[in-house]
């Protein structure tokens, strides 16, 4: 019996659930409170009610019809507007997740329910032993997932096949069945708010999520330190490549397959992975190879007779070259044939010099395109000895095109080492010149189908290989499987030497060439325009896109950009760009937060480097992506 006294007039009666650890029953309690006592009062008052002898200390009340975690015991219930029709849940914040990783495995994990999902997939990422958790993030699957068998009663299906923690010894899964899964249109959202804990977004104990690399910008990838990061990423890229959410050529198709052939042997093949051979690099020979080295005295000239779509031209090495090309506005899709116009062009330092002839290039230029800040992107076809370079340029209202198709293999090389380098402000004379080189070298003779000079075609009768593991449905329905067996042993002698590291980092430096890497797309309708276009968000642009024709229409670099905000009641997002260029949308597809976060989370990405240490800073992660609703 509860006395007069204790019937205050402002007190009345909470419900609370008391949920237990293990499967055990909940327990419902019912207590008199006042509107100002605070929550941490209410929790020590249901504890000395419940009189269990158990810890407590993870528990935390969560209000049901609000969706939301009482987490600040210094606020009373009226501050939090909790009244006597409050449904409360005292229960604990970590509880069991099952996660499928990017190699489309599946991991049983106890994670923080009551954290945001930035603390919560650092936490994550900190058990399974991966660096630079900012890049990742926790996806809904997609609800088209094929139906299981029907299953026995009281056997709960979030559980089944669920994998050991061992599985990160380096594994690949490579031989393992291609997933049957359908994956959603990318105008279809289904990452989690990075702002919000799992319980505020629905997710419920043993529910099913996807860890994925969501940022496609990763940094400092360090085989010595990220043998399970560069595994997952890897496997991700593999994944994106076999279910045709990224498109390839049928060469690059090929390449792909045959590096995940190789991976696949050396997997099955070699001992548990140990990295104590691998090189270390001396702090000092680092420092130095970031560093600019200034040229002095006298420069000797290499020399080099090419020819650039039946013109010859001289280049010169370092400090300068010259090129001849072919100038485009717009170009047309899927490289429909047209007329180019020809230009002499001057390539000195990090700047293009155009001239309307050779005799001319003593005078002033027609135009100079400055190469910093551009982007630099393959054309290429090893097989059609096709070795374009694309130029998207920074100009005020986006960025415009420039097309330069190179003789041969070395001087693409060449040209797209140096164009690379001067796209981040560097010259020629830039230490990683020749390995920048050397490595686009190695990635032509990747994608070559010929077998190197001296070996033998081989033997395919004495070979065994699902050659239909490697490669997209599309290549499998156009060819018998020992064709695609034949065309991939090919391809793969040229990378037959590599380590199973270097296998995997050279396929995740070839999914980054793709042109449509980490693209993200959604259907937005632009301010003052009637129709709906497509937005591509990049790790480093935006790209409006007409989505009758699929051609880019603009597009935005973010170091251009000078601010960016939404209007939480109209949901439109306004973004400015340098010389008074500023645009504004609403997203139709989705909700504007999602295109606001993704914005935010590579500009916070741009503020790393590796003089930092890695705490992250999650304020500055909030206050660029969070929501000001």
């Amino acid at each position: 019996m509860i006395n007069t006294a204790e019937y205050g007039n402002t007190s009345w009666e909470l419900s609370v659930q008391v949920d237990q650890r293990d499967g055990d029953e909940g327990m419902r309690f019912k207590l008199r409170v006042k509107g100002d006592l605070h929550i941490g009062g209410l929790m020590l008052k249901l504890v000395e009610k419940i009189k269990a002898p158990q810890d407590w200390s993870d528990h935390a009340l969560w209000w049901e019809q609000r969706s939301c975690w009482l987490l600040k015991t210094h606020w009373t219930l009226d501050k939090y507007g909790v009244q006597a029709d409050a449904d409360l849940r005292y229960t604990p914040q970590h509880k069991p997740l099952c996660l499928q990783l990017p190699n489309m495995k599946t991991v049983k994990l106890t994670v923080s329910y009551s954290a945001v999902v930035f603390k919560t997939v650092a936490e994550i990422c900190r058990a399974l032993n991966i660096r630079r958790p900012e890049e990742l993030s926790l996806l809904k699957p997609p609800d088209n997932l094929p139906k299981k068998k029907k299953m026995k009663k009281d056997k709960n299906p979030a559980l089944e096949d669920i994998l050991d923690m061992d599985i990160f010894n380096g594994g690949s899964g490579g031989t393992g069945e291609r997933s049957r899964v359908t994956i959603a249109a990318d105008v279809i959202d289904r990452w989690l708010d990075s702002s919000r804990s799992l319980m505020e977004q629905g997710i419920g104990e043993h529910d099913r999520l996807q860890l994925r690399f969501k940022y496609h910008c990763f940094f400092d990838l360090n085989p010595k330190y990220d043998a399970v990061r560069i595994t997952q990423l890897y496997e991700q890229a593999r994944w994106s490549i076999l279910l045709e959410e990224i498109n390839c050529t049928e060469e690059e198709m090929l390449m792909f397959a045959s590096l995940q052939y190789h991976i696949c042997k050396m997997t099955i093949s070699t001992e548990p992975l140990d990295f104590s051979n691998e090189p270390e690099i001396d702090e000092v020979e680092a420092a130095l190879s970031n560093l600019e080295v200034t040229l002095g005295g006298k420069t000797d000239r290499i020399l080099q007779r090419v020819t650039v779509w039946g013109h010859n031209l001289f280049t010169f090495f370092p400090k300068s070259f010259f090129c001849c090309c072919f100038v485009s506005y717009p170009r047309p899709k899927r490289l429909a044939l047209r007329s180019y116009k020809e230009y002499w062009f001057v390539f000195k330092d990090t700047t293009i010099s155009y001239y309307k002839n050779k005799e001319t290039a003593s005078g002033e230029p027609i135009e100079q395109l400055h190469l910093r800040g551009c982007e630099v992107v393959p054309d290429v076809n090893v097989t059609d000895k096709k070795f374009g370079i694309k130029l998207l340029l920074p100009v005020a209202d986006g960025m415009s095109e420039v097309y330069i198709r190179c003789d041969n293999e070395t001087q693409y090389a060449k040209w797209k080492a140096a164009c690379t380098l001067a796209s981040k402000g560097k010259t020629m004379a830039y230490s990683s010149y020749r390995s920048e080189v050397k490595n686009i070298q190695s990635f032509l003779q990747m994608k070559s189908l010929a077998p190197p000079p001296g070996q033998s075609a081989p033997d395919l009768d004495a070979m065994e290989m699902n050659a239909e593991c490697f490669v997209s449905p599309r290549y499998t329905k156009r060819y018998k499987p020992k064709q695609l067996t034949a065309r991939i042993l090919e391809a793969h002698q040229n990378i037959a030497s590599l380590s199973l590291n270097e296998a995997k980092m050279r396929f995740i430096h070839a999914w980054q060439s793709l042109a449509e890497f980490g693209i993200k797309y959604y259907i937005v309708r632009f301010r003052g325009s009637k129709k709906d276009e497509l937005m591509g968000i990049s790790y480093n642009r935006l790209v409006r896109i007409d989505m009758s024709t699929g051609l880019p229409v603009t597009t935005w670099r973010f170091a251009n950009m000078k601010q960016w905000n939404v209007n939480w009641e109209i949901r439109q997002v306004a973004i400015e760009f340098d010389q008074n260029v500023s645009i504004a949308f609403s997203c139709v597809s989705c909700d504007c937060k999602v295109v606001h976060e993704y914005i935010g989370g590579y500009i916070f990405l741009s503020t790393r480097s590796k003089d930092q240490n890695e705490t992250l800073d999650e304020e500055l992660f909030h206050k660029l992506t969070g929501g000001q609703e």
